[in-house]
């Protein structure tokens, strides 16, 4: 503890250029801060400061010590700062933005738990199928799918998610199973909101782009297509599992399924996190379970 007393005397007089003023600052006497240099100095074996009557300056081990030793006293008021940003309570505007469905079926009801929480913030969702820009357009936080781009963004990984190639029990009965990626182009497929489909082929990621003559920006309207034999289509876990377990859609090219792709909540990166993005993203990290299906595909 003495050790860290004089340290942090040495800091203030070289932050107020005066040894008066870090006494000030500290709420001690003068000679007790002149006193503490002093004993770091002699602790060290080396001169820190310069002292005249009109000046202090630092010496060139001065210079090298207190560079270093600044660190350790900002990360000390980060650390102070985040635990009491912890126990402050959220408030003001948070704005969120999740792929439609996903964010439908299972961000809302989650983030409405939370408000009913802490009833003294507003909350604006917005659902989209579209890439987002967040700073750019206001958001705080974002709900991603897939395989992330982004790396200016911090993310924290909210559950698996996994892409399955699925057609209908009436279109396979007019048409061949695929079992290799080049068969695709033989089939009909029905285009999402991306044209490429994601597979893993010996361990690496690898994207197909897909043509047919049926597209839409709808997880909804894709479902609804495939399960008429209109095609086959990718489409994640949480759309397709009741029907892959009733029968109704049978699940090809499974050995070149990308087995998790992931649910992110983003946001951008800020020296100190605000209350209200912090303690959301923790709260979805830590419930999301609660609402997904409890199905065996999981």
């Amino acid at each position: 503890m003495q050790r860290w007393d004089r340290i942090e005397a040495f800091i203030e007089v070289v932050r107020h250029e005066s040894f008066s003023a870090a006494a000030r600052h500290l709420k001690v006497s003068t000679s007790h801060i002149s006193r503490l240099v002093s004993q770091l100095e002699n602790q060290l074996g080396v001169q820190l400061l310069y002292r005249t009557t009109r000046q202090i300056r630092l010496t060139d081990a001065g210079a090298i010590y207190v560079e270093h030793c600044r660190h350790l006293f900002d990360g000390l008021r980060d650390a102070e700062q985040a635990l009491s940003e912890q126990q402050a309570k959220p408030h003001g505007v948070l704005k969120l933005t999740s792929a439609t469905t996903f964010g439908e079926r299972y961000i809302a009801p989650l983030v409405n738990d939370f408000q009913c929480l802490h009833p003294q913030l507003d909350v604006h969702m917005h659902f989209t199928n579209r890439p987002v820009e967040l700073i750019d357009e206001g958001f705080d936080i974002g709900i991603r799918m897939g395989v992330l781009r982004d790396s200016s963004m911090i993310a924290r990984r909210l559950c698996k998610r996994r892409e399955y190639i699925v057609g209908s029990q009436a279109y396979f009965r007019q048409a061949t199973r695929p079992h290799t990626l080049s068969e695709l182009s033989q089939h009909r497929c029905l285009v999402g909101s991306r044209p490429n489909w994601l597979f893993e082929v010996n361990g690496q990621q690898r994207e197909v782009k897909v043509t047919g003559c049926w597209q839409a920006n709808s997880g909804p309207a894709l479902l609804d297509a495939t399960l008429k034999g209109l095609g086959i289509a990718q489409l994640p876990d949480y759309y397709v599992a009741p029907y892959l377990a009733s029968g109704e859609l049978v699940a090809v090219l499974e050995p070149f399924q990308h087995h998790d792709t992931g649910v992110w909540a983003v946001y951008p990166r800020h020296r100190h996190l605000s209350p209200k993005i912090r303690q959301l993203v923790d709260y979805l990290v830590a419930h999301i379970d609660q609402v997904l299906p409890n199905t065996q595909w999981r």
